[in-house]
């Protein structure tokens, strides 16, 4: 069954009650284009910088969440909520939330992999100083496929994508915003080598280019096919883009390359996987 999916590449400020009533108006507009699925970009309620992460982290459901949920419902659509900074026992997480057409909160991910890189010259950029990682797993059914979630650098670890492969999701999501350092170089080709290691649909929804910003993303929300097509992509302004995705083409391909049952297990397979309720 293949469903309309819409990433929502939008500008983010730094005033919380605009840009959630700026993403209720794009999320608004993609539905009324017929998407059934709707993504918003890493930390799209405020700024992706450090030093925020704590001022605009809230509770899960909360302000922003509650908002979502009630959106997805007024439009009778899944949302995958992009990422906000979530307060948890005086922790703050880059938490991905996870709504039904119902406005019920399906599940949500807490960023696995926190992002510590020092490129001398160019980038230096440590979640760390302020936040902490998720420890799971993140995955929910909808009447057309499994879809897996990642955020961001999560994209970088290809066990993450294998497992969710695996546990058999045919789409896999990461609200991301790759920098200008790296975006250029190394978004796209982890993309497609996510998709095509595992067979699966893979998209990645950034927020638009703030050249202002003390963090400045790449942009370039794209979808990747299971054959490591480029099926939609954009720039670096804001926008809305839209794909359909076929969960019959992933058995399509995987039949005609059928590379995960030839796996050696014999010889190597993933183990010490951690589930937790």
């Amino acid at each position: 069954m293949t469903f309309k999916v819409a990433l929502i590449q939008m500008a983010v400020t730094a005033v919380k009650s605009d840009n959630l009533a700026h993403a209720v108006k794009l999320i608004n507009k993609a539905a009324t284009n017929g998407a059934q699925l709707i993504i918003l970009p890493e930390c799209f309620n405020s700024p992706y910088d450090t030093s925020c992460f704590p001022k605009y982290a809230e509770c899960i459901p909360g302000q922003t969440t509650d908002l979502l949920a009630q959106t997805a419902k007024d439009n009778n659509v899944y949302i995958i909520g992009g990422s906000i900074p979530e307060i948890d026992n005086g922790k703050v997480y880059n938490t991905c939330p996870v709504f039904s057409p119902s406005g019920e909160l399906l599940t949500k991910h807490r960023k696995i992999h926190l992002v510590d890189i020092d490129v001398p010259g160019k980038i230096r950029f440590r979640e760390a100083d302020t936040l902490s990682p998720g420890c799971d797993f993140t995955t929910f059914d909808t009447p057309y496929c499994k879809i897996g979630i990642g955020v961001c650098y999560d994209l970088r670890f290809p066990e993450l994508a294998h497992i969710y492969g695996e546990m058999g999701c045919k789409f896999l999501v990461y609200p991301g915003a790759f920098n200008m350092t790296t975006g250029p170089s190394h978004m796209e080709p982890l993309l497609r080598a996510r998709a095509v290691d595992n067979e699966v649909y893979v998209a990645l929804v950034s927020g638009s280019r703030d050249e202002t910003a003390s963090y400045v993303a790449w942009g370039h929300s794209t979808v990747v096919s299971p054959w490591g097509d480029v099926l939609a992509t954009t720039e670096h302004l804001e926008t809305i883009i839209y794909c359909d995705i076929d969960p019959d083409f992933v058995d399509k391909v995987r039949t005609q390359l059928p590379i995960l049952s030839q796996k050696r297990t014999d010889m190597y397979s993933l183990t010490n996987v951690v589930t937790r309720t």
